[in-house]
């Protein structure tokens, strides 16, 4: 979703944060009567 970003000190707290930041943006867009973005799925990896 774009603009929607989150992060954190652990896999776990970042996992929490972003469903958080995503649920809150999902929200948002109803609240406003926004159309909510259809589901996708893309992953990537980034090892540093």
């Amino acid at each position: 979703m774009k603009g929607c970003n989150s992060q954190g000190q652990t896999k776990e707290e970042a996992l929490s944060n972003i469903k958080e930041a995503i649920a809150g943006y999902v929200a948002a867009l109803e609240e406003d009567g926004l159309p909510v973005p259809e589901d996708h799925f893309e992953a990537f990896l980034v090892v540093v």
